[in-house]
């Protein structure tokens, strides 16, 4: 994709979202110094409310999208070595089923991935932050957050705590996006906040099972950012309940892929499948 098009997209959405005198500010702005149009464009897209968009600016939006996709490149998650490949034997933990991976959700080419969503299901509305709802629906487009304010307006009501809601992925290289919202650990942890992570994860797996397209799944750490919850307990939570879901379903052949996006968040995973090692 050229300048010529990051530009005419900003062009588009600036008019999209102000007055024509504030426009007219910002172009003049704009034109006056060393501005990085890419990130112009990802901060008014963030910011947008979901709406109709004419379909000649979605078509050269969502060309913007594959390109940089195709540009980041994937990786295909049933390549990914599961932890019994790379010999990590754990006794009641489903090792040939699981896979941790140090890597970005946006680029993992599978069947679904995670999404740790807030109540409103439309993204986070800050530019440029470092968060994974962000992330998702910055490099799906913004179908995705249309979709999920449909999924809302049909609901009546926030999306409930606990819950997992599929999408389509847009441009993402997943074909799907599972959000669920995690809970909010207000001051100390509580068992209330472990039950509610932990049926986070448990519908994320329900509805993984029963969608007859979804075999392989891509796991972020869900309520460890904004949300505040402790990443060791989290590990620890999101183990115990992948464990204990394999337990109840046997049969299942899914394959998940535990996104480790950070050196902490690696810690945290794997000193919680240590602790299952050594228990």
């Amino acid at each position: 994709m050229t300048r010529a098009s990051v530009a005419r997209l900003v062009g588009y959405f600036i008019d999209d979202a102000l007055s024509a005198d504030q426009a007219a500010d910002v172009r003049a702005r704009k034109l006056g110094s060393a501005f990085d149009e890419r990130a112009l464009l990802a901060a008014l897209l963030a910011s947008r409310r979901p709406g109709a968009i004419p379909d000649a600016v979605l078509t050269e939006l969502e060309e913007l999208l594959a390109h940089e996709r195709d540009a980041r490149g994937r990786v295909e998650a049933s390549n990914l070595p599961t932890l019994a490949e790379q010999g990590t034997v754990t006794p009641a933990f489903p090792v040939e089923r699981v896979a941790f991976w140090r890597g970005d959700l946006t680029r993992l080419r599978a069947d679904a991935i995670v999404n740790a969503a807030n109540d409103r299901m439309l993204g986070c509305f800050v530019p440029g932050h470092a968060c994974i709802d962000n992330a998702i629906h910055a490099a799906a487009g913004p179908r995705l957050r249309e979709e999920c304010a449909e999924h809302i307006r049909r609901q009546g009501a926030p999306e409930p705590t606990s819950h997992a809601v599929i999408t389509d992925g847009y441009q993402l290289p997943a074909a799907h996006v599972i959000h669920t919202v995690g809970p909010i650990v207000q001051g100390k942890l509580t068992a209330h906040d472990r039950r509610l992570l932990a049926d986070s994860y448990r519908a994320i797996l329900d509805a993984a099972a029963a969608h007859p397209d979804i075999t392989t799944v891509g796991l972020c750490s869900v309520s460890t950012g904004v949300f505040g919850f402790p990443k060791k307990p989290a590990a620890s939570i999101c183990l115990d309940t992948i464990a204990r879901w394999f337990e109840e379903h046997p049969e299942n052949s899914l394959r998940i892929v535990i996104s480790l996006f950070a050196e902490v968040d690696e810690d945290a995973y794997r000193a919680a499948l240590s602790e299952r090692t050594s228990a």
